[in-house]
């Protein structure tokens, strides 16, 4: 009786959990570094920033708003856009082995914005958003790419198939990386830092620039949610209950490109986060989309705060890339996935 009362009150507050974790964490982050800032510390920070109070010292204050919480809060959005990412691309393709990183599209946005980094390039109307934009059409463009090349070896996107794809669309972008790194200059730097993968620091306009995109995207993927759940079970079972199987698979493939090209023009190339958190939120609640989108969100913020701080305090004074704390974690769980599907 306990136990049953338990597991329905779980049901019924399955956000609670994460929610809560995601809170610490968000603390946590913003505690932990050079200097050790207590918990009750950073309470008062955002008290003074709010509302106009004056509990902590300026400098504390400085570290905190201005250092720590921009930097904990662009892992949170990165992680819930590559996490959102990963359901998308699972979803539509039918394969838990479909991620932003897997696939090439984070490689191929990191080709987009190396390019905007290395000619200084800036579009009309879009301007301060030309990062993003640019990194968002590379991601898809390289999305579609990939989907071309292996309906000419495999029409039903096997498996094997969709990664040696995927694989060799990375490969290719990874020569056009070399090649502008070779040509670099003073943009050496910047380029470097972008291919790495990292959300040190970034100022609040890099979350400011990443939250629409974010928001839009969620909107769109939800508003599909049963859709997605019917294109899980095939495409011809999704036409059989008048699905426009075609137009839905466009646009989740684009809004997928939307959360991984967004998320690569303020931090890089994070691999695995899409491939890791979905599947683990999916062993939770299950493949209904309704509650794996919010909550692979939640999950995907943890995750990489998470990495975040272990980035930091692993090697402490030093930092490490926070794209080599999620590969390390996620490279043995694609392993495992891959044997679990070779067994079926």
């Amino acid at each position: 009786m306990q136990r049953r009362f338990i597991q329905r009150f779980l049901n019924k507050n399955i956000f609670l959990l994460p929610s809560f974790v995601l809170l610490l964490l968000f603390i946590l982050g913003a505690s932990i570094g050079s200097t050790s800032i207590p918990f009750y510390s950073i309470i008062q920070s955002f008290s003074d920033a709010f509302f106009k109070t004056n509990f902590v010292p300026d400098d504390i204050q400085t570290i905190v708003m201005n250092i720590r919480v921009p930097r904990v809060l662009l892992a949170g959005l990165v992680g819930a856009c590559f996490a959102l990412a990963g359901v998308a691309f699972q979803g539509i393709l039918k394969n838990p082995l479909a991620d932003p990183f897997t696939l090439g599209v984070s490689s191929g946005a990191s080709v987009g914005a190396v390019f905007v980094l290395f000619f200084q390039i800036s579009l009309p109307i879009v301007t301060y958003f030309t990062l993003p934009v640019v990194s968002i059409l590379f991601g898809f463009f390289t999305l579609l790419l990939l989907i071309v090349f292996v309906r000419k070896l495999d029409r039903s996107l096997n498996v094997e198939t969709l990664i040696l794809g995927g694989i060799i669309i990375s490969s290719f972008c990874s020569a056009l990386l070399s090649l502008f790194i070779t040509f670099s200059d003073n943009e050496l730097r910047s380029v470097i830092g972008w291919l790495m993968g990292n959300i040190g620091g970034r100022g609040i306009q890099y979350s400011i620039t990443l939250l629409p995109f974010l928001i839009l995207s969620f909107l769109i993927l939800f508003s599909q949610n049963r859709q997605l759940d019917a294109m899980t079970f095939g495409s011809t079972n999704a036409k059989h209950i008048g699905i426009d199987v075609k137009k839905v698979t466009y646009l989740i493939l684009f809004t997928g490109s939307i959360l991984s090209g967004a998320a690569v023009a303020v931090s890089g190339t994070i691999g695995f986060v899409g491939l890791v958190v979905p599947h683990y939120t999916r062993a939770i609640v299950g493949p209904l989309h309704r509650k794996l989108l919010p909550l692979s969100m939640i999950n995907g913020a943890i995750f990489l705060i998470g990495s975040d701080i272990i980035s930091r305090v692993i090697l402490a004074p030093r930092e490490l890339p926070i794209g080599v704390i999620t590969s390390l974690i996620g490279a043995p769980i694609f392993a495992i996935i891959l044997l679990q599907l070779k067994k079926k």
